[in-house]
């Protein structure tokens, strides 16, 4: 698959998971909405290592560099 993410929406993505994960371990957020909440930081992370958005694919979103 071609990548379709830029580095910073890799860092955002990486940022908004790690605050997740931190208001998760303090319980600031519990219950249901915690766990939905900590599977999408994961859902974050993962997206991130790999450069791909599978959202992006239908919409034709790039936010990578462009190719000359």
């Amino acid at each position: 698959m071609k990548k379709n993410m830029g580095t910073i929406d890799k860092v955002i993505r990486i940022l908004v998971a790690v605050v997740i994960a931190f208001l998760y371990f303090t319980h600031v957020i519990t219950s249901t909405i915690g766990i939905v909440l900590l599977i999408l930081a994961t859902i974050f992370v993962v997206t991130s290592l790999i450069s791909l958005c599978p959202l992006y694919l239908p919409f034709g979103i790039n936010t990578g560099a462009k190719k000359k």
